[in-house]
C-alpha cells in the first residue's frame, strides 16, 4: 500500500520546548501511551530524551518496559495500569513508577516489592470526580494511612499524589481541584510528603497555571494535536508532527481512488463531510471503503499523485482535530486510528 504517516521529529522537539517553557517551573511528563499516540514509540521517546525529557507517561506496564528499552536506565517512567501480578513484577524489575488508585492493588504491589526485596515508587491516585479510576474520597484517609505504613516498612516510596480531571469546563475542574487539595492535606496528615503532585494534562497545563503543581502530564499538545473546540495549534504555538498521506491508484471520471480506507484507520463517517489536500487544492472525500476511498477528481489527476488526509504543509491543509470535529470526537482518536500497517516515516530537518 502507498499510505504513509510522516512524523516530523523536529516539530516534536519544538513542541516539547514550547510546552516546557509554558509550564515551567513544573516538570513535563511526556505521555507516550498507545505507541506515542500512533506516531511510533521508540523514535518519539529517543528524540525527547535527547533534549532532556526525563519523565515519560506510559499508561501500562508493557509500554513502560518498551520505553525503558528505548531510552535506558536514566528515564523516570510512570505507568498507571498494572493488570496482573506479572505486570507488577515487571514494573518492579524495570524500576517503573506506578500509579496506584485501588487498595487491593496497593497490597499486591507491596507483596511484589517484598518478594523482590525492592522499594517501589508509588503515586497514589484520588478520584476527583471523573470516575476513571482512583480511590474514592470516603476511602482516601484509610488508603493514605495504609500507604504510609507500607512506606515505613520500606516496600513503597510514596513519591506522588495525582489524579485525572475532565478538562471539560472550568467549574468542573475547579471542583475536582478542591477534592485534590483535600487529598493532599489528608496525605500530609498521614505523614506522606510526595515530591510530585500532578493533576493537569494538555489543555489545563496551558490554560490553568494553578493546576500545574510539580508536574504536568502532556500528550496531545506535544504531538501538535489541539483540543477539540479549543485554540488553534498556531495560537498555542504548536505544530502537528504527523502528516497522513496516500497516493492515487485509479482515476475514474469525476473521482479518483486513493490507497487508504476504513481498515487503515480512516473513519467511514468522514465521507462527504471532509475535504483532503490534493495537488490542485482541497477536494471532497466522497466515500470511504474498507481498503480504499474516493476523492473528487481534479484536472490533470494522475495515478501516483499524493493526497494528504491531514497534516501541515498540505494544499487544503486540515489537522487531525479538524477531522475529529466533523464527527464529534477528538483529534487523538483520529491519530490513534491509523493502522500499524501504514508505514511510519521519520524526518529531521
Amino acid at each position: 500500500m502507498t499510505a504513509r504517516l510522516s512524523v516530523d521529529l523536529d516539530a516534536l522537539v519544538a513542541n516539547v520546548a514550547r510546552v516546557r517553557d509554558t509550564v515551567s517551573p513544573a516538570e513535563l511528563m511526556l505521555v507516550v501511551k498507545d505507541d506515542a499516540y500512533g506516531h511510533g514509540l521508540a523514535p518519539v521517546v529517543r528524540a525527547a530524551s535527547a533534549i532532556g525529557v526525563t519523565w515519560f507517561g506510559a499508561f501500562d506496564v508493557r509500554t513502560g518496559c518498551a520505553v525503558r528499552d528505548a531510552v535506558g536506565d536514566d528515564a523516570r517512567i510512570f505507568a498507571w495500569i498494572a493488570a496482573s501480578r506479572e505486570d507488577l513484577d515487571a514494573a518492579v524489575a524495570q524500576r517503573i513508577d506506578l500509579g496506584i488508585g485501588d487498595a487491593d492493588l496497593l497490597e499486591e504491589l507491596a507483596d511484589a516489592a517484598r518478594d523482590a526485596g525492592a522499594t517501589v515508587r508509588a503515586h497514589l491516585k484520588i478520584d476527583t470526580g471523573l470516575h476513571r479510576n482512583g480511590v474514592r474520597p470516603e476511602q482516601w484517609p484509610g488508603f493514605v494511612s495504609r500507604a504510609a505504613a507500607l512506606q515505613t516498612e520500606g516496600v513503597i516510596d510514596v513519591v506522588g499524589v495525582w489524579s485525572h480531571i475532565a478538562e471539560a469546563s472550568d467549574a468542573e475542574d475547579d471542583d475536582a481541584r478542591l477534592v485534590y487539595e483535600w487529598a493532599l492535606d489528608e496525605a500530609a496528615a498521614a505523614g506522606l510528603r510526595p515530591a510530585m503532585r500532578h493533576l493537569a494534562a494538555s489543555a489545563a497545563s496551558f490554560a490553568r497555571p494553578e493546576f500545574r503543581y510539580d508536574m504536568v502530564r502532556v500528550g496531545a499538545f506535544c504531538y501538535g494535536i489541539r483540543s477539540a473546540g479549543g485554540p488553534s495549534a498556531d495560537d498555542l504555538g504548536l505544530t502537528p508532527i504527523g502528516t497522513l498521506e496516500t497516493d492515487v491508484i485509479e482515476v475514474a471520471g469525476e473521482s479518483v481512488r486513493v490507497d487508504l480506507g476504513f481498515l487503515h484507520g480512516l473513519p467511514s463517517t468522514l465521507r462527504t463531510r471532509a475535504a483532503v489536500g490534493t495537488p490542485a487544492g482541497s477536494r471532497q472525500l466522497i466515500a470511504v471503503g474498507d481498503s480504499d476511498s474516493l476523492v473528487a477528481a481534479w484536472r490533470g489527476a494522475a495515478v501516483g499523485d499524493a493526497v494528504t488526509i491531514y497534516g501541515p504543509g498540505a494544499s487544503g491543509e486540515v489537522s487531525a482535530t479538524d477531522l475529529a470535529e466533523l464527527i464529534g470526537t477528538i483529534g487523538e482518536e483520529i491519530a490513534l486510528r491509523v493502522s500499524p500497517l501504514v508505514e511510519r516515516r521519520y524526518t529531521r530537518r
